[in-house]
């Protein structure tokens, strides 16, 4: 089987063109930090055990949108050791980068092993393509070469991270305990409620965008209250995120999305819009249909119910609240070309969900 290539720049940039069209235009050099971290991953992951090194690039060469780096390069512009004219590419911005973005992929590499995902990225999984032993190790020796990357950053770079993954799993084990599937044995069930919805998405996907922020802001010389508006500005942007793509798993078509929709719902798995329709009819047709195992036919009707209701536009209301809340974060630091960007790139997240 051929493995994925790497792809063009172009392709892998491909994230949020409102935000990025206009960057280098208006004195915001970001696309030094992103090739620069491109160059850091390959690096990084090199292993003289040619199968580890294999597998370790699998998705790295698949691409991907590289989007926590882009929050990294973004936030270093807010203070005064970020990138310049002159320095496109500061090192520990670079190194800060590549360490959220190893992590990320790492996770990656076991979500497809608990999901027994059979595709990512539009090429076969690694536990698909090799086995899970595989695809764990391999998520294992990511973190690993994060962990080794950030010692070289210094204490507070590398506690930040070792708190970071323990929100992540936390998030991970908080969802697998709230899934409607079987468990395993003796792992006690959570009650799939709004609350833990939030606390999951919470932990798997906003902690790592808040690090993210934190991480720019920190190496770019912010001071401390910068530093944490720079985080809850993340975690605020990561909540939303999560909450298009879950609006999205319900309300678009896959040729629109490149999504199979209704992804959620066949994984017995609660997000906002499901939930809000639930506590609105507890005894309704929705519930009696995901009441049981969960096949193509329920999940058909179960979209058709959701989109017939006004279920979408109060997730999307959701949805705004936290890119008002980002937004709010982005007060301090005055008007300047980074905090438009930023702004821009918090109002994506209502913008791909319609």
């Amino acid at each position: 089987m051929t493995e994925p290539s790497s792809p063009p720049r172009a392709a892998r940039l491909s994230i949020p063109t409102p935000v990025l069209d206009q960057l280098e235009a208006n004195g915001l050099p970001i696309t030094g930090v992103l090739d620069a971290v491109e160059a850091r991953l390959s690096e990084q992951v090199t292993s003289s055990h040619a199968f580890v090194d294999r597998a370790a690039r699998y998705l790295i060469s698949a691409g991907g949108k590289r989007f926590r780096p882009l929050m990294v390069a973004l936030t270093g512009h807010l203070g005064p050791d970020g990138p310049s004219a002159e320095t496109p590419a500061p090192p520990a911005l670079v190194d800060a980068s590549v360490i959220v973005e190893l992590v990320h992929l790492a996770t990656l590499y076991h979500d497809d092993v608990i999901d027994e995902a059979t595709a990512r990225r539009g090429s076969p999984s690694a536990n698909s393509r090799w086995d899970n032993t595989v695809a764990i190790l391999t998520g294992d020796y990511l973190f690993a070469r994060a962990s080794d990357l950030s010692a070289d950053l210094g204490v507070e770079v590398t506690r930040i991270m070792a708190q970071t993954l323990a929100q992540l799993c936390e998030g991970q084990i908080a969802e697998v305990q709230g899934s409607l599937g079987a468990l395993p044995p003796d792992v006690p069930q959570l009650e799939p409620t709004r609350a833990h919805y939030l606390e999951v998405i919470s932990g798997k996907t906003a902690s790592l965008i808040s690090t993210s922020c934190r991480y720019g802001a920190l190496l770019s010389g912010v001071d401390d209250d910068g530093v944490e508006a720079a985080a809850r500005y993340g975690w605020n942007v990561g909540m939303a995120f999560q909450l298009s793509d879950d609006i999205l798993d319900v309300g678009s078509d896959h040729e629109d999305s490149g999504k199979t929709p209704g992804t959620d719902l066949r994984e017995g798995v609660r997000t906002l819009p499901t939930l809000l329709a639930l506590e609105d009819e507890p005894d309704g047709e929705l519930a009696r249909l995901l009441d049981g195992e969960v096949g193509d036919a329920e999940v058909v009707r179960a979209l058709e119910l959701l989109r017939a209701s006004d279920i979408l536009d109060r997730s999307r209301e959701a949805a705004s609240d936290y890119v008002e809340a980002a937004v709010t974060e982005l007060d301090r630091f005055g008007e300047r070309s980074v905090v438009t960007a930023l702004q821009r790139l918090a109002e994506y997240a209502l913008d791909r969900a319609g």
